[in-house]
């Protein structure tokens, strides 16, 4: 995530503020100039081709900042929900906030690696699409089937999470990390094309035919193969070839926005993941040093690691041709 400055009086900011504590500012995120931008007290304003936009419908519903084109609309990221939390559902409600905080720092990450996003309102075959459920009176199951990403908004109690974490003996969970791992899902499916493509996704991965429920069957009766740390990133990624391929994606972009966010605060002095030749020697050259501190320094106030997993030399090739479905690398 980049740093953003007030450009009133240049104060820092957060990507979710929606006013500047310095100056008064009122504030939304323009996905077109990457920027946060002041509005005035309509909650408009005005680019520099001379375009009105307006502050997103939803501010007070989940805190949305964003920029939508016509007053009283919703803004590209809402646009991306199919469904949420009922008017009459007040714990749904109060989840709900996080959930679209984590999709929107989803999307900006997303368009700054330059992956496209296209909603389903747009292309309902191949768009992406949210449904973002409460589970208070029903079994919620997150996962993606043809563009459609299902989230839990449960997870975005922090108690819930740590409980289940805890339950099934995860290192990390956070609902950031569930948007980052089932939109992995969706890129696999769009991107992995071709003959060529699907070989060495393959090789990589696994046979991505093997029966999933069985998979999931054997993986929650058995638990992970002996030695699965020598091949994998996490327990879960033993799961199935998509499930390795998704928990990868979710690395790369941990990987991928950490390092630009340290090097907009001045932590690293590279000039961004581009400055590589490969993703392989981001991680080597930068990130294991930069986590390895982070783990550190998060030890130093009592906390748990920021980045509890060993990447091992299988893991580096499979983020390495992660990295390579980016469409600069593809072109």
């Amino acid at each position: 995530m980049k740093a953003f400055r007030c450009r009133v009086c240049a104060n820092q900011l957060y990507f979710e503020n929606s006013l500047c504590v310095s100056c008064g500012t009122a504030l939304a995120y323009s996905r077109a100039e990457r920027a946060i931008v002041p509005v005035d007290e309509r909650g408009r304003y005005v680019d520099a081709s001379g375009l009105v936009w307006h502050v997103c419908v939803n501010l007070n519903l989940s805190g949305c900042t964003w920029l939508a084109p016509l007053e009283g609309a919703q803004c590209f990221a809402c646009d991306l929900t199919r469904t949420r939390p009922a008017d009459d559902d007040p714990v749904g409600l109060e989840n709900y906030p996080l959930a679209e905080q984590a999709k929107r720092h989803l999307v900006v990450e997303l368009d700054t690696l330059g992956f496209p996003v296209v909603g389903k309102d747009v292309d309902p075959d191949d768009g992406l699409a949210f449904d973002l459920l409460s589970s208070v009176d029903e079994n919620v199951v997150i996962g993606h089937e043809d563009g459609l990403i299902t989230i839990d908004l449960a997870e975005s109690d922090a108690s819930h999470r740590e409980q289940v974490r805890a339950q099934l003996a995860e290192p990390y969970r956070t609902m950031l990390g569930h948007f980052r791992h089932e939109v992995g899902h969706y890129y696999e499916w769009q991107l992995v094309r071709g003959e060529e493509l699907m070989r060495r996704c393959t090789e990589l991965f696994g046979d991505e035919s093997k029966d999933y429920q069985a998979e999931i069957d054997r993986h929650y009766a058995e638990g992970p193969p002996a030695g699965w740390e020598e091949s994998h990133i996490s327990t879960y990624a033993t799961m199935h070839p998509f499930e390795d391929f998704a928990e990868t994606w979710a690395h790369f972009l941990h990987i991928a926005d950490t390092i630009e966010t340290a090097r907009e605060f001045g932590l690293v002095t590279v000039s961004g993941i581009d400055a590589f030749s490969t993703f392989r020697d981001v991680v080597t050259g930068v990130w294991i040093p930069l986590s390895t501190a982070l783990n550190q320094i998060n030890r130093s106030m009592g906390k748990d690691d920021l980045y509890p997993f060993v990447i091992p030399a299988p893991v580096l090739d499979k983020l390495e041709f992660v990295a390579s479905l980016r469409p600069a690398a593809l072109a």
